[in-house]
C-alpha cells in the first residue's frame, strides 16, 4: 500500500496507531496511491502455481485489483474496516482482521502477497501464518514502493517533522529512503528463514518514475503514516513547508522492493 514511509524501525509492527491510521481518509488513499508496476505483478504471478491469492493488508484494494485483472482470484485481509469498505465497493472479497489473528478456516492459497503492508505484520508470526496457508510450491511475496523527494523538499519535510513530531521516524533517512527501505524486506526475509519451510527468499528491486503536479504530490504525502496520525494543525504545517520547496511539476524516482519465497513440500 506508496508514500514517504516510516524509516525502518526494529519492530514496526508494534506501532499499531500508525499502522491503522491510513483509513482516516480511505478515498484519498485509494485515489492518490499509484498502482504497482505491471512488471512486479507479472513477476509474482509467474512464480505462482495457481491463481488463488491472499492479499495481506490489502487496504483499499489497489494491488488486489491488479492481481484480479491479471486473472487471479483474490481474498483480502485488512485490519481497518474503513479501508476494507472501499475495497469491497470495488468488488473485492475482504475479511477484517490483522493477519496474525485472522482465521483461514482451512483455506489454502497459491500466493500470499502484501503491498506496502508487510512491515506492519510480525515478521516471524506472519511468515508462520503464510507457511500454514500456502500450498506446496506457493509463494510468499511481500512488496512495496517508496519514492524519493527532490533534495530540498526532502530536507524541508524532515525539518518540519522534527518540529511538529520529533519522535516520528519520517524525519530520518529522507535523502536515502530508496535504499533504506530495503531493510524492511531484509527483516522479512530473516523472519522467513527463522520459520523455515521456505526456499531461500529472493530479494529484488524495481526502479521507475512518476510525474506529479505540486498539488497531486501534496495530496499523496497527506496519506503517509507519519501525517495520518498527527493533528490537523501539525499536518498543515508540514505540508506548507513542503509546498514551499516544490516546483509546480515534479517527477519522483520510485523503488519497488520485494521478495519472493517458495513454500517447500511437507
Amino acid at each position: 500500500m506508496p508514500t514517504v514511509p516510516p524509516a525502518p524501525r526494529p519492530e514496526p509492527h508494534l506501532h499499531r496507531p500508525m499502522a491503522e491510521s491510513f483509513g482516516i481518509d480511505p478515498e484519498r488513499y485509494d485515489r492518490t496511491r499509484p498502482p504497482y508496476p505491471e512488471a512486479v505483478i507479472e513477476r509474482i504471478t509467474a512464480a505462482c502455481p495457481g491463481g488463488d491469492v491472499l492479499d495481506v493488508g490489502c487496504g483499499t484494494g489497489i494491488e488486489a485489483r491488479q492481481f484480479r485483472d491479471a486473472g487471479a482470484t483474490v481474498l483480502g485481509v485488512e485490519p481497518d474496516p474503513r479501508m476494507a469498505d472501499v475495497a469491497r465497493r470495488a468488488g473485492l472479497d475482504v475479511e477484517v482482521a490483522t493477519f496474525e489473528a485472522w482465521d483461514p478456516a482451512g483455506r489454502t492459497f497459491d500466493a500470499v502477497v502484501s503491498g506496502t503492508a508487510w512491515h506492519w505484520v510480525d515478521p516471524v508470526a506472519g511468515a508462520a501464518k503464510a507457511a500454514r496457508v500456502l500450498r506446496p510450491g506457493g509463494v510468499l511475496a511481500p512488496f512495496g514502493h517508496v519514492y524519493q523527494l527532490p533534495p530540498s523538499a526532502a530536507d524541508a519535510l524532515a525539518a518540519a517533522y522534527r518540529r511538529v513530531a520529533p519522535d516520528s521516524p519520517v524525519g530520518r533517512n529522507v535523502r536515502s529512503i530508496l535504499v533504506a527501505y530495503q531493510a524492511l524486506y531484509a527483516k522479512a526475509a530473516d523472519g522467513i528463514r527463522e520459520v523455515g519451510g521456505f526456499a531461500e527468499p529472493a530479494l529484488w528491486r524495481y526502479d521507475w518514475e512518476r510525474a506529479y503536479t505540486r498539488d497531486e504530490l501534496l495530496d499523496l504525502v497527506s496519506t503517509s503514516g507519519g501525517l495520518t496520525s498527527l493533528p490537523p494543525d501539525r499536518v498543515a504545517e508540514v505540508l506548507a513547508a513542503l509546498r514551499a520547496e516544490l516546483d509546480p511539476a515534479v517527477t519522483l524516482r520510485y523503488a519497488t522492493w520485494g521478495l519472493t519465497a517458495t513454500r517447500l513440500p511437507g
